[in-house]
């Protein structure tokens, strides 16, 4: 693409230089951004270099992409490496790219992909194709009973490849692999297995699954133009709140609490207001007897029933028990208003702080373990980086590697919500991002750690390379790739699951919520069972003694 922008003098080899130093910049404080790195301005007073200036270089350096340019990659001293230039030939319709010069020493040239040289490309009847399951790029159908070749698999591998026939015109045959590996090579035979091993072997023309694009492999075999991004991330299980059967106490603080407690009190004011004082009986003038009726117990009974909206029978006369009542009515109306509704936030939503928010902050802790799938790209990722945080992680997976190494992302998936937040296990963006659309109690934490890309792995010098680069450029021009990915990691295969149960932090309140109004409930109903069964005995002990105090004057009076 970049060379036909320059035969049409679109723009300079300069510019598109520039532009991809000014994207690997960007690329790399995102990453540096996405790990939370707390950065302070920068004084031009001081004289003191930028402290994150290393680890910036760092992320730069590890940062592999492909832009106008090509493929943008360093090796460990900072240059760039894997440099390719297009060859330019002329033919009958002009200047064409006929060819390209690679790094490693050598020259490929092909034709140019049209139409007109389809025969000439496929020479072979058919395509062979090598994949491995994983969910939702390789999958076999539930169904595939009775069904043969092609028809028994489904994912997003598949459409591609379908999209990818009908766009060059090619039938293929697709089968797993028979190791169920992506591809790693063994140190001491230096021979390779799964995918890459397969493709190498000429056991399959191309490989097309999730794999990953990286230094290694492309020393192997030839990858084309990425046809998804992803990047190393964590996955970890949602932690929950633990609710106490006080938990209806929480919309308000213990503080509040108290002086609520207090503040009954001065409902009790009614008691020195003399217009509160009354005669019980107007019509005796010979013995007038002055009765208040906020005594403690109608003083309470009075605030109590403010707070609990029911009222009182209890109504004040006096302007000053008025203004104090009308106060209350205002104070119980704004405080319950503001409790009942901070009750259902705190009894229904139970999100809770995450243990770590970026990998830094994971490192750091021993808690909580972590892991990956063992010899896959993402570990050696690790054991090949030049930070000294994630190096230190590598070390600690490599001693507790019987534990915390996984042979596939559904064990390592499995583990995660089996360990109640006690294990977290690093993975590609992508595959986290359809796990969390169906599994609702796993999130992703923190940043990537890397970018890179999924592509389609070839033979050295093969000839289907590049139409597959340019059908998949194609692809993405037009929107099939994002359209495909929205199907499978939405839609089909039980996406969507957690959007159709609505917000995940509201759930069912239960026992454990409001478990400590039954005790109150419970309480106040023996205590007062109690208290009737006390006062049935004080008032049967004084109806007793009442009794036999008539009976005492009745005998002395038949006495006398």
């Amino acid at each position: 693409m970049f060379m036909k922008q320059i035969l049409t003098n679109s723009y300079k080899t300069e510019s598109a230089l520039i532009y991809d130093g000014i994207r690997l910049l960007a690329n790399a404080l995102h990453d540096l951004d996405g790990n939370q790195w707390r950065v302070d301005p920068i004084s031009c007073a001081d004289g003191h270099p930028w402290p994150h200036g290393t680890t910036l270089l760092n992320y730069m350096r590890q940062n592999v992409f492909y832009g106008m340019t090509g493929l943008v990659k360093f090796d460990e001293s900072g240059f760039r490496s894997d440099i390719s230039l297009e060859i330019l030939s002329l033919s009958e319709d002009g200047v064409d790219v006929s060819g390209k010069w690679l790094q490693r020493g050598r020259i490929e040239k092909y034709e140019k992909w049209t139409k007109h040289y389809l025969p000439q490309l496929l020479e072979k009847p058919l395509i062979r194709i090598t994949s491995v399951f994983n969910d939702p790029f390789f999958m076999l159908k539930k169904s595939s009973d009775g069904l043969k070749g092609n028809n028994r698999y489904e994912g997003f591998v598949i459409d591609l490849i379908d999209e990818l026939a009908k766009e060059l015109s090619f039938r293929y045959v697709i089968s797993p692999v028979k190791d169920k590996q992506w591809g790693g090579r063994d140190k001491k035979t230096g021979l390779w297995n799964g995918m890459v091993g397969e493709v190498m072997r000429d056991e399959a023309d191309i490989a097309v699954a999730d794999l990953t694009i990286n230094s290694e492999r492309e020393k192997a075999i030839d990858f084309t133009y990425p046809f998804m991004s992803t990047g190393i991330t964590i996955l970890f299980k949602k932690p929950t709140k633990t609710m106490s059967l006080w938990s209806f106490m929480l919309p308000f603080s213990t503080q509040l609490w108290l002086y609520m407690l207090g503040i009954l009190s001065f409902v009790y004011v009614g008691r020195f207001s003399p217009y509160e004082w009354t005669d019980t009986t107007p019509c005796r003038t010979d013995n007038q007897v002055l009765e208040n009726s906020y005594y403690m117990s109608n003083s309470f009974w009075f605030a109590i029933g403010g707070i609990m909206q029911q009222g009182s029978d209890i109504a004040p006369k006096a302007l000053s028990t008025r203004i104090i009542g009308g106060v209350w009515a205002f104070f119980t109306l704004i405080i319950v208003s503001s409790y009942t509704a901070n009750l259902a936030a705190f009894l229904t939503v139970e999100d809770a702080p995450y243990p770590f928010d970026s990998v830094e902050a994971l490192a750091a802790q021993t808690a909580i373990s972590y892991g990956l799938v063992g010899n896959g790209a993402t570990h050696r990722f690790f054991k090949s980086t030049n930070i000294s945080t994630y190096k230190k992680m590598a070390e600690y997976m490599e001693e507790n590697a019987n534990s915390v190494l996984k042979s596939s992302n559904s064990i390592g998936r499995d583990a995660v919500e089996e360990s109640e937040g006690k294990y977290a296990f690093f993975m590609e963006s992508a595959v986290i991002d359809y796990i969390t659309e169906r599994h609702c109690n796993l999130t992703q934490v923190g940043g990537l750690l890397d970018s890179k890309g999924y592509g389609i792995a070839t033979k050295k010098d093969s000839k289907y390379r590049t139409p597959l680069s340019e059908a998949i450029v194609k692809l993405q021009e037009t929107g099939v790739l994002r359209e495909l990915k929205r199907t499978w990691w939405t839609q089909k295969a039980g996406g969507g699951a957690c959007l159709s149960k609505g917000t995940p932090a509201l759930l069912e309140m239960g026992m454990k919520n409001v478990g400590g109004v039954f005790l109150i409930l419970i309480g106040g109903s023996v205590f007062s069972t109690f208290l009737a069964f006390y006062e049935l005995f004080v008032e049967t002990l004084r109806e007793t003694s009442n009794m036999t105090d008539e009976n005492r004057v009745k005998n002395n009076k038949n006495t006398n």
